[in-house]
């Protein structure tokens, strides 16, 4: 999964950071979420899930509070063919 932050994330962020960490970790713990983070400069999210299909993944971010209150201002996901 590729994304974007909103400008000003470090601020607009905080209400939801807590929220947020606890639903990665629980996707973590479930072996569901692979790993996940922002660039450096805090433009875009990179995401890699273990997921049967899209639709899995697509409401995994739905349901995340960053996108539902406008801190990840878009995404898309792409399946990825691990080759080694």
């Amino acid at each position: 999964m590729w994304g974007n932050y909103c400008e000003d994330v470090l601020e607009k962020r905080a209400p939801y950071r807590q929220a947020h960490l606890d639903g990665l970790t629980a996707q973590k713990e479930r072996g569901v979420l692979v790993t996940i983070g922002p660039t450096k400069d805090l433009a875009q999210v990179f995401g890699i899930y273990d997921a049967p299909d899209e639709a899995t993944v697509r409401q995994l971010v739905e349901a995340d509070p960053y996108w539902q209150n406008g801190i990840w201002t878009s995404y898309e996901v792409k399946e990825w063919i691990q080759a080694f």
